[in-house]
């Protein structure tokens, strides 16, 4: 059996509602979706790897249509790497569209067996943004509205 598999790629400091809803919404279309939570060390992260993976293994630990993994490099090679076929990517605003347009047409270019799917975020989640949530941490404001209750038990 060929199992369709999507990669769902990103930083995640942290995981938001925002991404969970997009994760939930497409398990309904993959067999399987990889959180694949990008390093970059040219970026200065709230969370070190292992505590993003621990907020979102915490999350996840349930759904056996999860894999979490961490990778370096381009998002395309780790696609073939996994051998899937697509990536998924959330979309809040025109802006997102912009820039997530972007990098699918430049993902296209270096793999062209490779697709971006776009997932409008839920109405509900349109504002969250993993820097606004982080400005929210550094200040102890309200976390309920943006972060599911584990990874708010783990900050606190």
């Amino acid at each position: 059996m060929n199992l369709k598999s999507a990669v769902f790629p990103g930083s995640f400091d942290p995981l938001t509602l925002g991404h969970i809803d997009i994760v939930k919404r497409s398990l309904q279309l993959f067999d399987k979706v990889i959180i694949a939570i990008g390093m970059n060390p040219e970026k200065k992260y709230m969370f070190s790897l292992k505590k993003r993976k621990e907020f979102i293994t915490s999350i996840f630990k349930n759904e056996k249509k999860i894999l979490i993994k961490d990778y370096a490099g381009l998002t395309v090679n780790f696609c073939k790497e996994q051998k899937s076929k697509y990536i998924i990517r959330g979309l809040r605003n025109y802006t997102d569209f912009q820039y997530e347009k972007d990098i699918a047409l430049t993902n296209n270019k270096l793999n062209t067996k490779i697709e971006t799917v776009f997932f409008l975020t839920s109405q509900n989640h349109m504002m969250i943004s993993s820097s606004i949530v982080k400005d929210i941490i550094k200040n102890r404001g309200d976390l309920k509205p943006f972060l599911h209750h584990n990874t708010i038990s783990a900050i606190e």
